[in-house]
């Protein structure tokens, strides 16, 4: 049972511009154990609750602190707010800003206690990390990366990051199209047939597009070392096959190999990509070069001549 609170757990202390005279050094003394002793309640209250871990944003002074040891109590301070935002979603509990009911007086209902099967503390590399294993929920799951040094940890996050929104996109469109430069090589072969058929100057701005699609599947073989001329000439050819030979319509799936440095069907190879992505990056560049285009004048401010400190022009 873990219980997430966003407040400190230190002995209470008296609001700022409140002053006490006291002229019995033993009314002092009472002051000072009312003082643990509220606090002390405070945690008991969430231990009758039936909380075995607390998990804090604030701090846990010493003399809570032996409270919880003495209870056999885990107790995690100075948790991240977003930290405790996915442990609250992933074990179903609730945050706690303090321990104040409808009735005015100080209560913790078991209900905002959050589930896990188990917590421990484990040391991973030169750290300690908090695993909290079999929560309630899956809606929150944390991955640890361990890695050589901070450059290769940045790029494995980086890595990771990227695929876990493909995934996600993946998810939300339903939708996949094949990888490699099969969808452009596709659309640019489709568009150059189709320009044929119009007989005004539109013809000239559709040939353009389906030859700018290419630049996509150029630059991913160029960037792999590989003859970007050959490829997407080859890539070209099974397309425009796929398009008007009813037996080779699958040829439709056949993308560029930069690694073998030819094409293949990237249906049968499992490199695919969202259809989502491609259909956002096709529209995003083509409203770009709209809004390019639209420009039919340039203003250009010279800079301002510098003046003779002297006073002379």
């Amino acid at each position: 049972k873990i219980a997430l609170i966003d407040f400190n757990l230190q002995r209470h202390r008296l609001q700022m511009g409140i002053q006490i005279l006291v002229s019995d050094p033993e009314e002092l003394e009472a002051i000072r154990q009312r003082e643990i002793d509220i606090t002390k309640e405070k945690i008991q209250k969430i231990l009758a609750a039936g909380a075995n871990v607390i998990l804090t944003t604030k701090a846990i002074d010493d003399t809570c602190q032996k409270y919880l040891i003495e209870a056999g109590v885990m107790g995690v301070r100075r948790v991240g707010k977003e930290d405790i935002r996915r442990i609250a979603a992933a074990t179903g509990g609730t945050i706690l800003p303090n321990l104040a009911d409808l009735e005015g007086e100080e209560s913790f209902n078991p209900e905002y206690l959050g589930d896990a099967e188990s917590v421990s503390e484990e040391k991973v590399g030169d750290n300690y990390l908090i695993y909290l294993r079999g929560c309630r929920t899956t809606r929150a799951t944390s991955i640890v990366l361990r890695g050589a040094n901070e450059f290769m940890l940045d790029e494995m996050q980086r890595s990771l990051h990227d695929s876990l929104c493909v995934v996600k996109r993946v998810m939300e469109s339903r939708t996949l199209v094949v990888g490699g430069g099969g969808v452009e090589a596709a659309l640019s072969v489709y568009l150059d047939a189709f320009s044929t058929t119009l007989g005004t100057r539109e013809q000239l701005a559709i040939k353009e597009f389906a030859d700018a699609l290419l630049v996509i599947p150029k630059t991913l073989a160029v960037n792999a070392a590989q003859d970007a001329t050959e490829l997407v000439a080859n890539l070209c050819n099974y397309h425009y096959t796929a398009q008007t030979v009813e037996e080779k319509a699958d040829y439709k799936y056949y993308g560029l190999d930069l690694t073998n440095g030819k094409v293949r069907n990237n249906l049968e190879a499992g490199v695919l990509e969202p259809a989502m992505s491609k259909v956002k990056s096709l529209r995003f560049a083509t409203e770009a070069a709209i809004t390019i285009l639209r420009i039919d004048d340039r203003i250009t401010i010279n800079k301002p001549e510098p003046q003779d400190p002297r006073g002379r022009h």
